[in-house]
């Protein structure tokens, strides 16, 4: 046990490395570890873009595949439920998986920490890839998918390596939007490689190609993603340089239950204040593909190249974001996108019952609205925490962002559209911007930190 002196002069207990943490570091190491904060973004682009892209894989298998591979026994609307049911599975477990690595990283290091995580999540997916189908296996089919899908929300909250709030804290003071919203452009990378690979697999193959072995191959691919991004993310959060920074800002894992009762309220507005934007991310994504597949026509090839048409303005919205947020301010701007995602929830039902231009406006109008909002939503989530609180905060306070806003939102919206109208999925996106408005009311701290 080393020993180190605050300016204080209080002597604090640090635990050495462990040999994992020393294995990984030895190998990632850098032979100049200064970073600089472009190279921090680079990282965190890298490590977002290989999340979502897992996580949109699964989405969008959740709608083509599962209902018919798990749920041949009932309907599609009703196998689509059930596969949303499974799919808000990994949000339930991710913050379960925060309190987890926390303590993994407290006793081994934030190398080994990164490493599990990535290769949990890996493994997790492309296990997915092998899953048998409900008439190979029966039940049990159902249940391996539910334990991978758990496996990868455990995972998610693993791969917290702080490269976001300490990306945000070296960033110019007014420039904090623009390198806010940098990681957040790993949302729309990742959707579009995911949607473009289905869309060639789904256009180029027999359906019972397809259902047989080609919805794996996105899997598969996942797999190998995730090993070049934990590379790419130990190559810099295994320097002297990032520990040093991490140091300096005091962004160290803390205990979840120290924070939660000392940043209590802290975790509550910043799990609402971005709400709007966690509750359109699925309801222009997940949500409209399944409705489309079930109620609608159209083709679902063409549907997913709207939605990568649609995607490309999410990115630019994440960008144009960054610019407004550091002319007027990340609470002002996360508070009028909200008022404008309530006024756009009123045109949910026409747009999607009204036929392939309106339902095409529906994609470029919410994902356009989408990037504005989503690309500051990081922002929202951290910047009332104290130091010593900011790391495992703005861990925590996502994945419960994540839970609240986005993790039934595709169950929720299916199942009501589907018994009561479209018009209560404009009444649930409301719902979400409401709560924006009035957590943004309370968190006067992030103009203090603009």
């Amino acid at each position: 046990m080393a020993t180190t002196t605050t300016p204080n002069g209080v002597h604090v207990g640090a635990q050495e490395p462990s040999q994992a943490g020393n294995d990984a570091r030895n190998i990632n190491a850098r032979d100049d570890d200064h970073i600089s904060p472009g190279e921090i973004a680079v990282g965190v682009v890298i490590g977002r873009a290989s999340e979502y892209f897992d996580f949109f894989v699964y989405a969008i298998a959740s709608v083509l595949v599962f209902p018919s591979l798990l749920f041949p026994f009932d309907g599609r609307l009703e196998g689509t439920l059930y596969a949303f049911i499974i799919f808000s599975f990994a949000f339930i477990a991710r913050p379960i998986g925060t309190v987890i690595s926390m303590a993994v990283q407290r006793r081994y290091g934030r190398e080994a920490k990164l490493t599990g995580a990535l290769l949990l999540l890996g493994s997790t997916t492309a296990g997915i890839a092998f899953l048998p189908s409900y008439a190979d296996n029966g039940f049990y089919s159902i249940v391996i998918l539910s334990v991978l899908r758990i496996g990868q929300g455990l995972a998610l909250g693993g791969s917290w390596d702080g490269l976001p709030s300490l990306l945000a804290l070296n960033a110019p003071e007014n420039k904090r939007g623009w390198y806010a919203m940098l990681g957040q452009l790993g949302a729309p990378v990742g959707f579009f490689i995911a949607a473009g690979l289905f869309w060639y697999l789904i256009g180029n193959l027999s359906d019972l190609d397809f259902m047989d072995w080609g919805w794996r191959y996105p899997f598969y691919v996942a797999f190998a993603i995730n090993v070049v991004a934990l590379f790419a993310r130990l190559r810099l959060t295994s320097t002297s340089e990032y520990a040093k920074l991490l140091e300096e800002r005091e962004l160290q894992p803390t205990s979840v239950i120290e924070m939660a009762s000392s940043q209590g309220r802290n975790l509550i507005i910043g799990a609402l204040a971005a709400l709007a934007s966690y509750a359109l991310f699925h309801l222009v994504t997940v949500f409209p593909l399944s409705w489309i597949t079930i109620y609608s026509p159209r083709s679902v090839t063409g549907f997913l190249g709207t939605q990568m048409v649609g995607v490309v303005l999410m990115a630019v919205g994440v960008v144009a974001s960054g610019l407004i947020a550091d002319r007027i301010g990340r609470r002002r701007t996360l508070g009028s996108l909200a008022i404008l995602i309530a006024v756009f929830s009123g045109f949910v039902p026409m747009l999607l019952n009204g036929g392939e231009a309106a339902q095409d406006a529906f994609i470029m109008l919410g994902f356009a609205l989408l990037g504005l909002s989503y690309g500051q939503a990081a922002g929202a989530v951290t910047a009332n925490f104290p130091a010593q609180y900011r790391y495992t905060g703005a861990a925590f306070t996502s994945d419960l962002a994540w839970l609240v806003g986005a993790g039934f939102a595709p169950l929720v919206a299916l199942g009501v559209s589907s018994q009561f109208g479209l018009a209560y999925v404009g009444l649930y996106l409301l719902s979400g911007a409401v709560c924006s408005l009035a957590a943004l009311s309370l968190n006067r701290a992030l103009d203090i930190r603009n």
